[in-house]
């Protein structure tokens, strides 16, 4: 008999994913708002753009659902503690794997879950980051570059998370790359403006998925394809100036002219 995990790990194209655990939050009231899946497309674009050798179906599904016990209450710290583990455990009643309920449950550090999985170090990232990167209450979003300096050398300064380095590496290339409507704007400030300005989850999944990800994706062939050109105009170009080149010859003639 099939499982909800079943279901929803054999759906590949993450809009219909995401359309299903919208509509399981619906019939079930687990956490899903529009932070889930404004991370879940940073997580998406990580994977692709930094060709992370990982299972990416397993990635993108546990950033859907590893926040499902999550609650909209900072002040509540016991259940900040308990909630990826409790997460864990509904999710292992759906029939997910027991290392799939692992990866979900080390998205944070505060069951001391160790070994860690790969897969968990990518979810502590996007969680973090993404979520600086939203506004709260008590203050308004970072911006990227602000974001990784404080994930890097606050957060987590006395851990170690293997990918953060190459998620460094990333977060730079994305404030390269610019996605261009009205106005231009680098692709994840782009996205962070589409979540302030879309009110409905199921709205702002739509967005995403039909407009964002196909204007991005363009984006970034874009922005490479730049890179490999000057790439090669670079490997063309006189490493000195025209009078530079003319002293430096003027100096080996005259050295020969000595020694002779």
């Amino acid at each position: 008999m099939e499982t909800f995990a079943d279901y929803i790990l054999n759906e590949e194209d993450i809009a219909t994913k995401m359309d299903i655990t919208y509509y399981l939050a619906k019939k079930t009231r687990i956490f899903f708002d529009k932070s889930v899946v404004f991370k879940t497309e940073i997580a998406r674009l990580f994977l692709d753009y930094m060709k992370i050798d990982i299972d990416k179906n397993k990635v993108l599904t546990a950033c859907l659902l590893c926040n499902c016990k999550k609650i909209d209450n900072a002040q509540d710290i016991e259940k900040i503690h308990s909630y990826a583990k409790e997460g864990a455990d509904y999710l292992r009643g759906m029939g997910f794997s027991k290392i799939f309920c692992k990866m979900c449950e080390e998205i944070n550090r505060y069951s001391n879950s160790n070994p860690r999985e790969r897969e968990s170090d990518i979810l502590e990232l996007v969680d973090q980051f993404g979520g600086m990167l939203l506004d709260r209450p008590e203050r308004i979003g970072f911006k990227p570059d602000e974001a990784m300096v404080l994930l890097e050398h606050r957060n987590l300064k006395d851990v170690y998370n293997r990918y953060l380095h190459t998620f460094a590496e990333f977060v730079h290339m994305m404030e390269q790359v610019e996605i261009t409507d009205a106005t231009s704007m680098p692709a994840l400030r782009r996205l962070v403006k589409i979540h302030n300005e879309t009110e409905e989850v199921k709205e702002f999944i739509k967005k995403v998925c039909y407009e964002y990800q196909p204007k991005v994706d363009e984006a970034v062939e874009k922005y490479r394809e730049d890179i490999k050109n000057k790439m090669f105009e670079n490997t063309n170009r006189p490493l000195f100036s025209e009078e530079t080149t003319r002293k430096i010859l003027a100096h080996i003639e005259q050295e020969k002219a000595t020694n002779e």
